[in-house]
């Protein structure tokens, strides 16, 4: 087996092992669940292998399970009784640890499917952040900048490597042959969503229009976008000359988060000390920025000569790293907007309240000044409770330096944030920036 390449959720997945009779380990395809999987298991069965073998594991599930544990059961949703199967086998075994589940889509709701609760733990693994990949450095933690530690750093990836790993994206099969083409791999990656991977999921969408909604999707990356102006952009002719309506949107969004190909960034609703409304619309993201790029031809040169769309993409690669070592600490990424115009691009929040804000610029020290004034602005709105559990702002940038500034804002290159070292414990309380 080739070298394993750590991930940040490695931690995640052996304290579910530790807790849980089962773990689901789900995200996206060939994000490295299997590879993941593997790491972890003891002995494996991989579904997609035959059909014979999916129709083998629907008809006789403890066929399959048998094995020494963790048993990894790769691509399980292809033989959805496996889900009560395992249920029952972890209930009369009693152990943690005992089955390893991964697939590449949720099965829809099925009323003859009970409950997991108590006997399954998931873990979501998405492509390979810059600290993964092996193009950081490492300088120091998201839990850092959580615990108030003074932060520094200097090198790392610069803007040209930046829209390099935009193009490329995480994907472990193009971080390890980086001399695969991954305009190739991404537009195929995208016409298999329409044509093999929503089928697969026993999801009906037209593949015509799924392109197009895609492509609309990608020209508003980081933008918070309606059903109804998704429907607009993604106007097409179909067979009875009607185009995607904003209901069909809805449901083919709901059907890439299914696949776990797009992920929402909900709005942030703290208590204000105003009356000022918060706008509730979320922002759409693709679970990598390299599918936006694919999407809409654009190669790392391409971004380079137009700052606007790499600046947008550059903060979905953002928010990907984000989601991924926020999620090591439990948290969640959220965006924040008010009816006053003030705007700020990430929100990660902890399970025990505990938050910090990140305005992502590709640079440029007026760009850095200006993004430090609307931290400050949005931790002066807030009540004081929230400031109460305010642990840092920081201006997360394509630049190779970082640093605490006189004010107490963060400058943080993205490149320097690495893995995570010690999980932070729900409850502690911390002092703010």
């Amino acid at each position: 087996m080739d070298e394993y390449f750590p991930r940040v959720v490695d931690a995640a997945i052996r304290d579910a092992l530790d807790t849980f009779g089962a773990v689901i380990l789900q995200g996206p395809r060939a994000a490295g669940k299997t590879t993941t999987g593997l790491h972890f298991a003891a002995s494996a069965v991989r579904l997609d292998a035959s059909p014979e073998l999916a129709d083998l594991a629907a008809a006789s599930p403890i066929t399959v399970m048998k094995g020494e544990t963790p048993r990894l059961l790769d691509e399980w949703q292809l033989a959805p009784p496996l889900w009560n199967a395992v249920r029952h086998e972890v209930d009369n075994r009693r152990e943690p640890g005992q089955f390893i589940l991964t697939g590449s889509a949720t099965p829809g709701d099925d009323v003859t499917r009970h409950s997991g609760a108590g006997r399954f733990g998931r873990v979501t693994l998405r492509p390979m952040t810059i600290a993964e990949s092996g193009q950081g450095i490492d300088a120091f933690t998201l839990s850092d900048l959580f615990e108030g530690r003074d932060i520094s750093g200097y090198g790392g990836p610069t803007v040209e490597d930046y829209a390099a790993a935009i193009e490329r994206g995480g994907w472990p099969a193009l971080v390890r042959q980086p001399r695969r083409s991954a305009f190739s791999y991404l537009t195929s990656y995208l016409d298999d969503i329409a044509r093999v991977d929503l089928p697969g999921a026993d999801l009906h969408i037209d593949p015509v229009r799924m392109h197009a909604l895609l492509r609309a999707l990608a020209r508003n990356t980081s933008t918070e976008i309606s059903a109804t102006r998704l429907s607009t952009e993604a106007e097409i002719e179909a067979p009875r000359g009607t185009g995607v309506s904003a209901q069909s949107v809805r449901k083919y969004l709901d059907a890439l988060t299914r696949i776990f190909v797009l992920e929402e960034q909900p709005a942030w609703a703290p208590h204000l000390r105003s009356k000022v409304r918060v706008r509730v619309q979320p922002k759409w993201h693709f679970v990598d920025p390299s599918l936006s790029a694919a999407a809409l031809g654009a190669t790392r040169s391409a971004l380079l000569d137009d700052p606007t769309t790499l600046g947008l993409l550059f903060e979905s690669l953002c928010v990907r790293d984000l989601r991924v070592h926020g999620g090591a600490l439990a948290g969640k990424v959220f965006h924040y907007r008010d009816e006053t115009g003030l705007e700020v691009d990430a929100i990660v929040e902890l399970p025990n309240s505990d938050w910090s804000a990140f305005e992502v610029k590709l640079g440029g020290s007026e760009s850095i000044e200006h993004a430090a004034g609307t931290l400050t602005k949005l931790a002066e709105k807030v009540s004081l409770k929230r400031r109460a559990r305010l642990r840092s702002l920081n201006v997360l940038t394509a630049g190779n330096v970082s640093f605490r500034r006189s004010d107490g804002v963060n400058v943080v290159s993205l490149g320097h944030i690495g893995h995570i070292h010690e999980p932070l414990t729900a409850g502690t309380s911390r002092p703010g920036p």
